[in-house]
C-alpha cells in the first residue's frame, strides 16, 4: 500500500503549496482522493500515470478539493483515454461537472459514470475482486465523506515442498489457496495449514477529509492501519476550528487513540503557520504513531 500525497493544505494554492489530493496505489489499483487545483500537474511532478486511475473520489464540493477535477478530466481527453472514469462524489457533482462540459464544448472520448452520494450512514460504493471503498460520513460546512479503503484478505501460500511431499495433484492447488483441506487416495485428510502459509494481512487506510471533532466515525475507522486526518489548526486556534467545523492536530490525535489506528498521518494545515512540526509535537502528546504530509510525499506501507 503506497499513499502519495499531491497537496495536502487548506484553502488556496500558493507557490510551494497545493490543496488537497492524493494518490492511493493498494493492491495495484491507484484511487485519486479529491482533486484540488492543480492536481493534474502534481500528477506528472510525481510520475502518475494519468491512465492508471479509474476511480475519483470526492470528499466535498468545496473548491480546495474539487477545482482540480474538470482539468484533470479534461487533460484525459486531450490524451485520448477510452477508459472509462468513475467518480464518486457529493450529490451535484454531475450537475457541475457535466455544465462545464456542456458550456466549453468539451465531451469526453471516454465514458464517465458518476456515483452521487446523499447517505449519513456508512455504505460500500465500491468493491472488486481485491478492494472494498465504503464512505466516512464526516461533519463540516457542506454534505461530506471520508473513504475507508480495505483489501480483502488474500489468498493462503502454497508450501510447494508441503505439497510435493504428499504428492497434491496440481489441480487441487486453488482449492489449498482459498483454504480448503486435501483428502488423499488413501482417505487421509491434510489440513491446509500444513500445506500453506498465512498470506500478507489485508491493509486498511481511512482518508477524513474536512470535519469537525466527530467521535462518530471512530466505529467506521477502528483498527485502521492508517489514518489521514485533517488538522487545520492548532490547539490554540481550537475555537475558530469549531467555528468553521475543522480540526486540530490534537484532537486528529485523539480520534486516532480512540479509534486504535495503527499510524496517523495529519494534513490540510492552514498557511496561517510557519511550519508543520508544532503540528506532529501536538499530535505526539496523546498518540506516538504520527507523521505529516507534504506536497509530494510518498508513503510505503
Amino acid at each position: 500500500m503506497k499513499l502519495t500525497i499531491l497537496g495536502c493544505y487548506a484553502a488556496t494554492p500558493r507557490t510551494l503549496t497545493n490543496p488537497t489530493a492524493q494518490v492511493l496505489e493498494i493492491r495495484n489499483r491507484l484511487f485519486l482522493i479529491d482533486c484540488g487545483e492543480g492536481t493534474q500537474v502534481q500528477l506528472r511532478k510525481n510520475k502518475i500515470k494519468f491512465s492508471k486511475i479509474n476511480h475519483i473520489f470526492i470528499s466535498h464540493l468545496h473548491g480546495d478539493h474539487l477545482y482540480g477535477l474538470i482539468g484533470t478530466i479534461s487533460t484525459f481527453s486531450l490524451l485520448g483515454r477510452t477508459t472509462d472514469l468513475h467518480i464518486y462524489g457529493p450529490k451535484g457533482i454531475k450537475e457541475l461537472i457535466l455544465l462545464q462540459l456542456k458550456l466549453t464544448e468539451s465531451w469526453t472520448t471516454y465514458s464517465l459514470f458518476f456515483h452521487e452520494l446523499e447517505s449519513k450512514e456508512s455504505e460500500v460504493i465500491f468493491e472488486d475482486a481485491k478492494v472494498v471503498v465504503k464512505t466516512i460520513p464526516l461533519k463540516h460546512r457542506v454534505y461530506t465523506n471520508g473513504y475507508l479503503f480495505q483489501e480483502k484478505p488474500a489468498e493462503r501460500k502454497l508450501n510447494v515442498e508441503a505439497v510435493q511431499s504428499y504428492d497434491i495433484h496440481v489441480a487441487y492447488y486453488q482449492k489449498i489457496k482459498n483454504g480448503g483441506n486435501v483428502t488423499l487416495d488413501d482417505g487421509t485428510v491434510i489440513e491446509n495449514k500444513k500445506l500453506t502459509f498465512d498470506p500478507e494481512p489485508a491493509k486498511s487506510y481511512a482518508f477524513c477529509s474536512d470535519t469537525v471533532y466527530n467521535e462518530e466515525v471512530i466505529p467506521v475507522i477502528a483498527n485502521t492501519d492508517v489514518l489521514y486526518h485533517e488538522s487545520t489548526f492548532l490547539d490554540s486556534e481550537a475555537r475558530l476550528a469549531e467555528k468553521t467545523l475543522h480540526s486540530t492536530a490534537k484532537e486528529a490525535a485523539t480520534i486516532a487513540l480512540k479509534a486504535n489506528v495503527k499510524q496517523l498521518i495529519l494534513g490540510h494545515y492552514s498557511t496561517r503557520y510557519d511550519g508543520l512540526e508544532p503540528f506532529k509535537k501536538e499530535a505526539e502528546e496523546v498518540f506516538s504513531n504520527v507523521l505529516l504530509a507534504d506536497d509530494g510525499l510518498s508513503f510505503d506501507f
